[in-house]
């Protein structure tokens, strides 16, 4: 009578804060604000496969991810509709060894969208990408949209396998469109008129290499300021050039590419360009706009 009783009385607070687990009751009433969510981004891939094959590959055991998006997504109401194979509390298993801003190992703080999409015909270089459909993009920024609003994401948060794994991935490819993710109020993207600005400026007077990684760097890429025209220096400047001016990814440095870098910290990382090394761009009077993208 007496365990009858307990039990009824913890079942009528349950909506209080309390909950009856197995062998203990978890007291929720006192709630601590030093906290914050595991979601800190989310990370847009493509899968090469068909929608069923990319299903049957993304149920595991070795790989997943949160969400994916078939190529025309089927309607329910109206509105598209997704797979989401994992919770989004739960890790997936979708960026492997990856780095963004200060943090490594990406699957531990973000979440994973595959989107149906075959991406080059041939290889990165061949400049032969297959398009996005209108009804996936329209499904990925409602998911996408969603996630932002619920996580309080900022613009930087929304980035590409490529961009958090340069030397191995280059999805979501130079044929997504992230200006357009932009104008639908998800995801980073420069101001037009600062990059313009930068340009000109960078045209008499460019940025050294060393700089130029800095500034990369400072923008989130995990790129060391060795001052090498390196491999890693290729692999970033591809895979930045193809989220953010996808006509030309070859990976090598120019005044465009440190432009939009340089805008992009303007609108989004301005603190960054106060450091010395990214607020002084000094040219030799005699130098004219010789001095490249020298060490």
């Amino acid at each position: 009578m007496i365990l009858v009783t307990l039990l009824t009385v913890i079942a009528g607070c349950a909506g209080s804060g309390l909950a009856q687990r197995d062998g203990y009751v978890a007291d929720r009433r006192q709630q601590s604000s030093a906290f914050n969510e595991r979601v800190r981004y989310v990370v847009l891939h493509y899968t090469d496969s068909e929608a069923p094959r990319a299903l049957r590959t993304l149920m595991g055991p070795k790989v997943s991810a949160h969400y994916v998006v078939s190529r025309t997504p089927d309607q329910r109401g109206g509105e598209p509709l997704v797979w989401q194979l994992v919770d989004e509390e739960k890790r997936a298993w979708h960026a492997g060894v990856s780095a963004w801003e200060d943090r490594t190992q990406l699957n531990d703080s973000s979440i994973g969208i595959e989107i149906v999409n075959r991406g080059p015909s041939h290889d990165a270089s061949s400049g032969d990408w297959e398009p996005y459909s209108e009804a996936q993009i329209a499904a990925v920024i409602a998911l996408v949209g969603d996630i932002v609003r619920r996580y309080r994401l900022p613009p930087t948060a929304i980035v590409g396998h490529a961009d958090i794994a340069p030397e191995r991935k280059i999805d979501p490819g130079p044929a997504f469109p992230w200006q357009r993710l932009h104008a639908a109020g998800i995801g980073a993207w420069p101001d037009a008129a600062s990059v313009a600005r930068y340009r000109q400026r960078f045209a008499r007077c460019p940025p050294t290499l060393t700089q130029l990684q800095r500034a990369l760097g400072a923008y989130g890429y995990a790129l060391p300021a060795s001052g090498a025209q390196d491999t890693r220096t290729q692999a970033v400047l591809r895979a930045f050039q193809m989220h953010f001016r996808p006509a030309d990814y070859r990976g090598e440095p120019d005044a465009e590419s440190a432009a939009i870098v340089w805008a992009l910290l303007a609108k989004y990382r301005p603190e960054a360009l106060k450091e010395p090394h990214l607020a002084t761009l000094t040219c030799p009077p005699d130098s004219g706009s010789d001095r490249g993208f020298a060490p």
